[in-house]
């Protein structure tokens, strides 16, 4: 994995914030962070930053942002 890379979890979380440029969904996932009151979701956030911080504006406005859904019903 490259220092760019999302996982799911990250991709997933990043989907609910403003992806218009990094540097406003890094401004997003910071102002949300104290209200994270889940050891977890604090995780999230902070290894999620630690990804935007280090790529560059080019790199996140190429990716496409698609939450991955989980449908049961394709499972059968």
């Amino acid at each position: 994995m490259y220092l760019t890379d999302f996982t799911v979890e990250q991709e997933n979380f990043i989907c609910i914030y403003d992806t218009s440029t990094r540097t406003a969904c890094i401004a997003d996932i910071t102002n949300a962070m104290p209200h994270f009151d889940d050891p977890d979701m604090r995780e999230l956030a902070e290894s999620t930053l630690a990804v935007l911080q280090n790529m560059t504006d080019e790199d996140f406005s190429a990716h496409v942002f698609n939450p991955a859904y989980h449908n049961e019903d394709e499972e059968e």
